[in-house]
């Protein structure tokens, strides 16, 4: 599960980058190029909760099986659309269809390790920080990726390969044993009001994940215009991938964090640390290494304030929907850093190279300052609706979820060992 988690979540960090080199490309124009990689961003925010609530009703097998599936040929359709010069409309067409038929390797599988893990907060932790640095590791080498193939053979080869990767990894990932079971939807009024996704604690965990991916996309801009002024723009990759890299760094220590510091407490100060790195970007503009040391600080404190929010949340909402809930923060996450994308390149155009760096330290501070109301109180865990109120169809699931996931024949015997 691990390998096609990995391999599966590959295509969702080529496409965007591998969209924009492929046409702008075909169309020498940076401008088509950003609107179709615009369009395919915009389909992932709007079809990651779709596709999430549709796995935790119907199961993750037969949604991740056809997302992937609809995901290649939707690949494919997009290169075919580019090389073949159709119409701007058929690419933006095919890169939104791309979007929405994510195949969701990611969240999916956040919420596999957290049904495996039964609760332990300890385990839970230690499989959701090891989950972070495989997103750490599938986003920083999907992008070099993309690169090496453009260079190697063609704009073209980087979009075909996430497409036989997600027709091959994730349609594997998505036919897995731990492949979660759907929940159907309730019919007793007191059980649909347990499962609102809605609340006061999740949508400010939307709103810090959202601050969090508006700092991604100024940093990207403050590191590409800073790197450009200073005349060595060729490293604005590698530093925003050093960044990746003591993040993910930052997640394995993540999860030797003893289980006494609670979540609540460990998110404010990641939070309030993220802010003080942040104010630094502002004054590490003068050469490339102290750029690096900046953005590699910073990173430090990303994967724990991450890593964090994705554990809040498997307390805060119902387990039925898990997944929903996993995908929307990562839409909220996708939707705030074009916002702080497109923010801090007006900031860089009408001002000063590093002064994306200032939006990225104010949507650091906003970050902290939701991070403040962060509580054991909030944030306790939720309660599971007594059995009488459960929907008779969903009772064999609810009866051995873990026996189902792993494909056990007795859940009194299935092992339940963490990843």
């Amino acid at each position: 599960m691990l390998l096609w988690s990995l391999l599966g979540r590959l295509p969702n960090a080529m496409s965007p980058i591998g969209t924009l080199l492929l046409v702008s490309h075909n169309t020498g124009s940076v401008w088509a190029g950003s609107l179709v990689a615009g369009a395919l961003a915009g389909g992932q925010a709007i079809g990651g909760p779709v596709v999430g609530r549709l796995a935790d009703r119907r199961g993750q097998r037969t949604v991740g099986l056809v997302a992937a599936l609809v995901n290649a040929a939707a690949l494919v359709a997009l290169v075919a659309a580019s090389e073949g010069g159709l119409a701007l409309g058929w690419q933006v067409a095919s890169a939104a269809l791309t979007g929405l038929s994510v195949p969701l390797v990611g969240p999916l599988s956040r919420s596999r390790w957290v049904r495996l893990a039964e609760g332990e907060g300890e385990l839970t932790a230690a499989v959701l920080a090891l989950d972070g640095i495989v997103d750490e590791v599938s986003f920083t080498a999907g992008p070099a990726l993309v690169g090496v193939l453009a260079g190697a053979a063609s704009p073209a080869a980087g979009l075909l390969t996430a497409a036989v990767l997600s027709g091959v990894c994730a349609t594997l990932f998505a036919l897995h044993p731990t492949a979660v079971p759907g929940v159907p939807a309730p019919d007793h009024p007191r059980t649909r009001s347990a499962e609102r996704l809605l609340s006061p604690p999740y949508v400010l965990l939307l709103a810090g994940m959202a601050l969090l991916g508006a700092c991604f996309g100024s940093v990207q801009v403050g590191v590409t215009a800073t790197t450009e002024a200073l005349g060595r723009p060729g490293t604005a990759g590698l530093l925003y991938g050093f960044m990746g890299c003591t993040s993910a760094l930052a997640g394995v220590a993540t999860a030797s964090l003893p289980v006494r510091w609670g979540l609540p407490p460990r998110l404010r100060t990641s939070a309030a640390l993220l802010f003080a790195a942040s104010c630094l970007l502002s004054f590490a503009g003068g050469s490339v290494v102290t750029l690096a040391a900046a953005v590699g600080l910073l990173g430090v404190f990303v994967a724990p304030q991450f890593l964090t929010m994705f554990g809040l949340v498997e307390r805060t909402v119902p387990a039925a929907r898990l997944g929903e809930a996993m995908a929307a923060l990562v839409s909220a996450l996708i939707l705030a850093q074009s916002a702080g994308t497109f923010l801090a390149g007006w900031a860089a155009d009408h001002f000063t190279p590093g002064a994306p760096f200032a939006v990225t330290a104010a949507a650091a501070a906003a970050a902290a300052l939701t991070a403040c109301t962060a509580t054991e109180h909030r944030y306790r865990r939720r309660s599971t609706p007594p059995a009488s109120t459960q929907p008779e169809a969903a009772a064999p699931e609810a009866a051995a979820p873990e026996a189902t996931a792993l494909g056990a024949a007795e859940p009194e015997t299935a092992d339940h060992g963490s990843r």
